[in-house]
């Protein structure tokens, strides 16, 4: 407790954007953030003022860490279990628990729990040897795909296996180097879906709007929200199911389930992540409650808050970082884009530029889904590149 509000302290471990993002949520409800970065420059602790230095794999640093917080949660996933067995025994409330993370941590874990659940997963395997991948291959069809088993994302930890000669070097080069893996069939589908929902120890649970995401070269690129074209029915049973993992698997805090959506319609899941999520931060806009102040509101058992969305259509387009340097400086791509689309909603992670990392989003609202869309695309690659996809002038020069 903060004996100077009376509040409680969150320790959130991780310092990127989503700890930054939950300290402008923490801020408005009087609570006080605590974040254990890295770095004194990663993009939380260049905003909150209570920073403590340390790796989240050194058990001694987040003991240090938790002492005086009220609640452990996370801006990741990569914290070692044993460590959070140790911290839970000794006394520290972690939310969410470790029994609940692993399956966020392990695709094999999560894969085998979900399917005992009843839950829609791809077809997949255990991979040990090369083998696995080639019958897994022939039984299912080719290609299909080799999965890192921990640690994967953004496109990371995924390789497509077109052919059984192609799979024998490549898995057995992986497994060499210590890599844990699953094999899953490539699933034909329609678009992938996200729902994001929240549950407290109490056990209310709440769910946003399903919202579709736009990938590219394994990285999202945009969330419309909500889901074009998605039935009532359908998008009730897709939040209903994510409701249902979040019990089942005792999730405490903000969890997204990223679906898969085949062409006869059914929904499968792909993924797990028990924090705030990029499908999610739409709802810092777009929602009555965005993702990070219902996360504080759950890890703390508060009463969790309206999901509703504000408006018809919202749309977050990430902005990711350019191949080359843009001609003009950030701030003034950021001048013009105001000028542009007032209506847009600039969030910056204060991340240094790296092609393709994610250093900011734009967020518009509105009531027509199509211009919403357009600005928020063409607002995101403005601040990436300081080029306007339709020619429009800067400086009085066409850009395309």
């Amino acid at each position: 407790m903060d004996v100077r509000t009376g509040l409680p302290v969150v320790g959130m471990v991780g310092g990127g954007q989503l700890a930054r993002m939950t300290h402008q949520a923490a801020i408005a409800l009087g609570q006080s953030l605590r974040v254990l970065a890295t770095g004194a420059a990663d993009a939380a602790a260049l905003v909150v003022p209570d920073v403590v230095l340390g790796s989240h794999e050194d058990l001694a640093a987040l003991r240090r860490f938790a002492e005086g917080c009220d609640v452990l949660t996370f801006d990741h996933e990569h914290v070692p279990t044993e460590h959070l067995r140790a911290l839970v025994a000794e006394g520290v409330r972690v939310y969410p628990g470790p029994d609940a993370l692993r399956h966020a941590q392990d695709k094999l874990v999560m894969r085998r729990a979900l399917a005992a659940m009843g839950v829609p997963v791809p077809p997949f395997r255990q991979v040990t040897e090369p083998s696995d991948a080639v019958s897994f291959g022939s039984d299912h069809g080719w290609p299909c795909m080799l999965k890192a088993a921990r640690g994967g994302y953004d496109g990371r930890g995924l390789w497509a296996l077109a052919s059984p000669a192609a799979a024998r070097p490549m898995v057995a080069e992986l497994l060499a180097a210590g890599t844990p893996l699953l094999v899953e069939e490539c699933v034909g589908m329609r678009r992938e879906l996200a729902v994001l929902v929240a549950r407290s120890p109490f056990g209310q649970g709440a769910a946003w709007p399903v919202v579709q995401t736009v990938q590219r070269n394994g990285i999202c690129v945009e969330v419309l929200a909500p889901a074009p074209q998605l039935d009532v029915q359908a998008a009730q049973a897709a939040q209903q199911l994510a409701l249902q993992v979040a019990e089942e698997l005792g999730v405490v805090g903000v969890l997204a389930v990223e679906l898969f959506e085949t062409p006869a319609g059914e929904l499968l899941v792909n993924e797990l992540a028990m924090r705030p999520h990029n499908s999610g931060h739409w709802t810092i806009d777009g929602a009555v409650t965005s993702q990070f102040e219902q996360h504080l509101r759950a890890v703390l058992d508060y009463p969790l808050g309206c999901t509703a969305a504000r408006a018809p259509a919202c749309v977050m387009a990430n902005v990711l970082g350019a191949e080359s340097p843009a001609s003009m400086g950030l701030d003034e791509r950021v001048h013009h884009l105001m000028a542009r689309y007032p209506q847009a909603k600039v969030h910056l992670y204060a991340k240094s530029q790296r092609a393709g990392r994610k250093i900011g989003h734009v967020t518009v609202c509105g009531d027509d889904p199509v211009p919403v869309r357009e600005a928020a695309v063409a607002s995101a690659a403005f601040l990436a590149t300081g080029v306007w996809t339709d020619g429009h002038s800067v400086h009085g020069q066409e850009t395309a």
